[in-house]
């Protein structure tokens, strides 16, 4: 997965990712989605391609536990989020619905770098300036959960929350 990097700060909140004042869109999501983070930065939802990085520091997602905000996400074209830390509630929404959430230390990640990650080795390469990141490897349950669109789409497909052959 290959992607440009969008820095955002500490304490991103579930307000800053899904606007409150355009809730009512909540019913619409595509037109939801090109409002994504527009509270953070005006101009992300115009500037990102399908598969970029939303990259933050510590408690990204904070806030109410509306699960519009990583949906809006995913169906916006985020390749992940790469975070310090999440808030409890966004990260398991973000697992449900599929959205790539990996916790690690984003420090040398700066605005506009080239990212390349490869969930299975656990590494996240810096092809802008060299940094190396290492992650935790996704275990293959959870590779197979978010190949599968999430824990909802998991359960629509396979009737069950089997997840092994």
């Amino acid at each position: 997965m290959k992607g440009t990097a969008f820095k955002f700060g500490d304490n991103i909140s579930t307000d800053h990712i899904a606007p409150g004042r355009l809730y009512h869109l909540r019913s619409n999501l595509p037109e939801f989605a090109k409002h994504v983070l527009e509270d953070a930065d005006e101009t992300f939802a115009s500037r990102m391609k399908k598969g970029d990085f939303v990259v933050a520091g510590s408690n990204f997602g904070l806030g109410s536990s509306r699960e519009h905000a990583p949906l809006i996400m995913k169906i916006a074209g985020v390749g992940a989020v790469l975070a310090k830390s999440f808030a409890r509630i966004f990260y398991r929404n973000a697992i449900n619905i599929g959205l790539l959430a990996i916790e690690c230390d984003t420090d040398s990640i700066d605005e506009g770098d080239e990212l390349e990650l490869d969930i299975e080795k656990g590494i996240i390469t810096n092809l802008t300036n060299g940094a190396i990141i290492q992650i935790e490897p996704l275990p293959p349950v959870m590779i197979k959960l978010l190949s599968d669109g999430g824990l909802v789409e998991h359960i629509k497909k396979n009737g069950d929350f089997k997840l092994t052959d």
